[in-house]
């Protein structure tokens, strides 16, 4: 298949685009991109802007990386690749830093091995908006394929950008309240892009660190790169068998989050969340608006009414949420699948600093991490317990249970009244005991992923069965 007639299934989506390798992310896909991705860059910058080119850990990473650099460069820009794999906040960060044209992230993130990807990060350091997405996309049906000349080498450089990274970071935290609490921390990198950098940090910030799964592994060790409770059994069983302060981890680009508590529960993103709000304001003094994506716990909104705090609700992307931090003062923003940042930071989620937060919440309050969750949760008012259906939903299917639940929304579900219904992104069902059910359809796979949210594990089992039940019966558009 050509590169031509395989354009069609590149789709940027929540975060850039993202594909198999050899099947659809080919070199010749990657030059097409990328002379998209230039395209743009024409009309938003002037060529006295350096373009970064970072990459991940992944197979063929690095050469993807070499010659999206060697295509910007026949096309006049200069261009900085990074020496080694690098963390997505980090390139990042960098942008903003160098006042550059923004930077092309190789990266499939928290994806399976197979896979690679590609994003865009503007010069304001966070994920690019749809209207630069859209632009991007347009650009590539008309895009060349074909291999970069190689003869403009002389307007690449390589550049380490771990330096300025760490400056930056170090003034976000109380590196010495972290030293004073000496913790012992077991770090799990997965293989993954954080190794050499929150190691270091953890390091200088004086905590016996125990690190595994540090070398690149391109194969990730036979598992994935998501810091999730089933990659994690490594890390769980260190903490508890060393009596460690905390656990962490990264996914495979770094820009999201893992946590373990001094007994070897993985915390989810949404307790995380909730606990580094409180600690930001109680214990840093900060202040802020909170934002939260529609699939995101609604403790923080407790909190947020707690504490007098605005809160928003975005679609799902850590875009929506990095255009927020960008109009207004935000005190955590995040997401339920791992991602956050905070105010003063980038607009863009960084798991080295979610990480470093947990450890400074620990050393400032002197008291085990669980415990620091149950304080947290108490506050505002929990708990809540959550879940996610992944239902898997031909096109036709999903098409056919949006419109039902958008045109005829249920009166109830599993005995619970609906309240209203919002439809900022997907069908989101607010239930009158203050749950909510979200039903939002995969743009890349055949799913329905149905999010949940109530009081009680057995309410949520009830909520869980009866969705189920009412999507299966339903026929597909069509049929």
């Amino acid at each position: 298949m050509s590169a031509a007639s395989s354009s069609n299934k590149i789709k940027f989506g929540t975060d850039g685009w993202r594909g198999i390798i050899a099947d659809d992310f080919t070199f010749p896909n990657v030059c097409k991109v990328t002379r998209a991705i230039a395209s743009y860059l024409e009309t938003a910058y002037s060529k006295d802007r350096p373009i970064l080119v970072a990459y991940d850990t992944r197979f063929l990473a690095d050469q993807f990386a070499r010659t999206a650099a060697e295509v910007l460069a026949d096309l006049g820009w200069t261009v900085k690749i990074v020496e080694r794999d690098c963390p997505t906040p980090v390139i990042a960060y960098n942008a903003r830093l160098l006042n550059s044209g923004g930077a092309l992230m190789f990266t499939a993130s928290h994806n399976p091995a197979p896979y690679c990807g590609i994003k865009y990060i503007p010069d304001y350091a966070g994920p690019a908006t749809p209207e630069i997405t859209d632009t991007i996309v347009a650009n590539i049906e008309g895009a060349d394929d074909s291999a970069p000349s190689g003869k403009n080498g002389n307007k690449i450089s390589v550049f380490d950008p771990k330096p300025e990274y760490l400056k930056f970071i170090y003034t976000l935290l109380d590196v010495e309240q972290i030293r004073s609490a000496k913790l012992k921390v077991k770090y799990d990198a997965l293989y993954s892009t954080s190794r050499g950098y929150l190691d270091e940090v953890l390091e200088h910030c004086g905590c016996q660190t125990e690190s595994f799964n540090t070398t690149r592994d391109v194969l990730f060790g036979g598992g994935m790169p998501e810091p999730k409770g089933e990659q994690l059994v490594g890390l769980v069983e260190a903490v508890k068998k060393d009596n460690a302060d905390l656990g962490l981890a990264t996914d495979g680009d770094s820009d999201r989050f893992g946590i373990v508590d001094e007994k070897g529960n993985v915390l989810t993103p949404n307790t995380v969340l909730l606990l580094l709000a409180r600690h930001l304001i109680k214990n840093r003094g900060k202040s802020g608006a909170i934002v939260r994506t529609v699939a995101t716990t609604h403790l923080l909104d407790n909190f947020a009414a707690k504490y007098d705090l605005e809160l928003f609700e975005t679609a799902v992307g850590f875009k929506y949420i990095g255009e927020k931090m960008r109009q207004t003062d935000v005190l955590i923003g995040g997401e339920e699948s791992g991602g956050l940042s905070i105010i003063g930071h980038i607009p863009e989620k960084d798991g080295i600093l979610a990480d470093m937060l947990v450890a400074e919440a620990i050393a400032y309050e002197g008291k085990p991490l669980s415990q620091l969750v149950e304080e947290a949760i108490a506050e505002a008012d929990g708990p809540l317990y959550n879940n996610r259906l992944d239902l898997h939903l031909e096109e036709a299917h999903k098409a056919a249970v949006l419109k039902s639940f958008k045109e005829n929304p249920p009166a109830e579900i599993a005995g619970i009244k609906v309240k209203e219904v919002g439809l900022k992104d997907g069908v989101k069902l607010y239930l009158e005991d203050g749950g909510w059910i979200l039903l939002r359809p995969s743009g890349t796979e055949p799913l329905m992923r149905v999010y949940m949210e109530t009081s009680s594990p057995d309410q949520l089992k009830q909520i869980g069965t009866t969705m189920e039940q009412m999507i299966n019966k339903m026929e597909p558009v069509g049929v």
